[in-house]
């Protein structure tokens, strides 16, 4: 058994997210968004590379050895699945394991709004998942796949890098191809997805011009597509999508976005009230006459007010999430109150008095 699987299994045992590895550090578990040495001594270079090395094939070898970052999946019976990136600093190597679950959630499983549900009922154009590296996108977008795979006839293709949930095809036919080992990239894995007989497409991240344009173009022709985004807010996904394109295709991505986005599902992981676990906090956009409007016309800024005002259409503001599960005592206080927007509408929940702004003035 690889010497690796010893901290991986530790890291699954005690519920972590993340496993981390670096040179001069011992190893460090993600455990609800904090991270936590192991009583283990700092790891050399050498013994690093050893860890690593003996997991990776010899291409992913050689590419390191190149002086490349390296994602791949690792995924065996002793200690689960993870999805790994290997990565060069100063000092020498370390690597990121994220842990995959043996479950692929339901949307119920996962509290998410009805109005998400809703959503991927349809049978064409673009959802976004959207939030920081860490906030659960790929376990909501696995929720929704399952959702399909389990109620619909459908194709659905996965691009994914790497491939991390594992789809058993059920009234679905799931094909899941990773980019850089069945395609090189998400552009080229669209293209041929293309010619594939779709029903559905996953991408798993909208990360070049290139990829969104054809993301658009499947969206337009009659297939749902879901992407990725690294942004916090739905309007900051629009303006992500908007600034990507090249000056002149500017107002027809706009014209897309109005016309062929479905919605826009935020999301942010926040430690529960209890302690014990984390929660995903959603801000939701649907694509209404009103807010297709003014994506038309280039004001996509005024589409927060819509949200704040449409909860009767299923949208909500992140503020406005976070609130409601903070009343309904579902996650820490001290929480909701770092990730706010407004920070003020939160201050009176705060247990922890450090985190708030200090108001005592300086006398010089």
């Amino acid at each position: 058994m690889p010497r690796i699987n010893a901290f991986l299994k530790l890291g699954r045992e005690q519920n972590c997210s993340d496993v981390h590895f670096a040179v001069g550090a011992p190893p460090l578990f993600r455990q609800l968004g904090q991270l936590e040495p192991i009583k283990y001594r700092d790891l050399t270079e050498a013994e690093l590379q050893d860890l690593l090395y003996e997991i990776m094939s010899p291409e992913l070898k050689e590419n390191c050895d190149k002086g490349h970052d390296v994602d791949f999946s690792y995924d065996t019976k002793d200690v689960g699945r993870y999805r790994v990136n290997v990565f060069h600093k100063v000092g020498g190597l370390g690597a990121t394991f994220r842990v995959i679950s043996p479950h692929i959630p339901t949307l119920e499983e996962l509290k998410l709004p009805q109005v998400v549900e809703n959503m991927i009922q349809t049978s064409n154009g673009l959802i976004l998942v959207t939030g920081a590296t860490g906030m659960g996108k790929s376990t909501t977008l696995a929720a929704m796949i399952n959702f399909l795979n389990s109620n619909k006839r459908l194709n659905i293709i996965t691009l994914e890098d790497p491939v991390e949930f594992i789809y058993a095809s059920k009234m679905s036919l799931v094909v899941q191809r990773e980019v850089g080992r069945h395609v090189d990239t998400f552009a080229n894995g669209l293209r041929a997805a293309l010619r594939e007989d779709p029903d559905v497409i996953l991408v798993g991240e909208l990360r070049d011009p290139e990829t969104i344009s054809l993301a658009m173009t499947a969206a337009e022709t009659g297939h749902l597509v879901l992407g990725t985004l690294h942004t916090s807010s739905a309007v900051k996904s629009l303006d992500r999508i908007v600034d990507a394109m090249p000056p002149g295709q500017k107002t027809q991505a706009n014209t897309f976005l109005a016309q062929n986005l479905r919605g826009v599902i935020s999301q942010k992981l926040l430690r529960t009230a209890d302690g014990r676990s984390r929660k995903a906090i959603v801000e939701i956009m649907v694509n209404i006459p009103s807010i297709s409007s003014l994506i038309l016309s280039g004001k996509s800024h005024q589409i927060t007010s819509v949200l704040q005002t449409s909860a009767d259409k299923g949208m909500q503001l992140m503020d406005q999430a976070l609130m409601a599960a903070v009343s309904s005592k579902e996650i820490d206080p001290d929480e909701a109150y770092i990730h706010a927007e407004d920070k003020k509408l939160f201050q009176q929940f705060v247990s922890n008095p450090d985190i708030l702004p200090s108001t005592h003035l300086s006398i010089g």
